[in-house]
């Protein structure tokens, strides 16, 4: 006669919260603008109609701010980059920022960790005024002079 196996009656797993991120809610422009420092303010301010900048508001880095007044703008952990990110969290080649007439996008580059827009993963996408874009530990927020 076989044994008969019991199936355990208790049965478990493990979720790992810190994998979730939360979504953000839209922000207004003018409600993100009036929450930056006078500084950073003025410097918004002064940005030519059409011209970005990504500032660094939370997370790594924070204070950090990066003229975006080429057509391409590679972002990594390698010092070829024009805006190197030096922590382990972001590949050596992780992101590129692109600037038409149209505007501005992101696209990923491959790396390891994922580009967040908003905090949503993407792989190529238009950026706005007042976007987040996250990469490893690093949040990037763009605003764009003129708008």
């Amino acid at each position: 006669m076989a044994d008969k196996v019991t199936p355990p009656s208790d049965l478990t797993s493990t979720l790992n919260l810190r994998q979730l991120r939360s979504i953000p809610g839209s922000i207004a422009s003018d409600e993100l603008y009036k929450s930056l420092s006078s500084e950073q303010q003025s410097i918004v301010t002064a940005l030519k109609e059409g011209v970005g900048i990504l500032l660094v508001l939370k997370g790594a880095g924070i204070g950090g701010r990066y003229l975006l007044d080429s057509s391409e703008t590679k972002i990594g952990r390698d010092l070829n980059n024009e805006i190197c990110l030096d922590d382990i969290t972001v590949s050596r080649s992780h992101a590129l920022i692109s600037r038409t007439e149209e505007g501005y996008s992101v696209k990923d580059l491959g790396s390891l960790n994922g580009t967040y827009l908003n905090a949503i993963s993407v792989r190529d996408s238009k950026i706005l005024n007042g976007d987040e874009i996250q990469i490893g530990k690093y949040h990037l927020t763009l605003f764009i002079g003129g708008k």
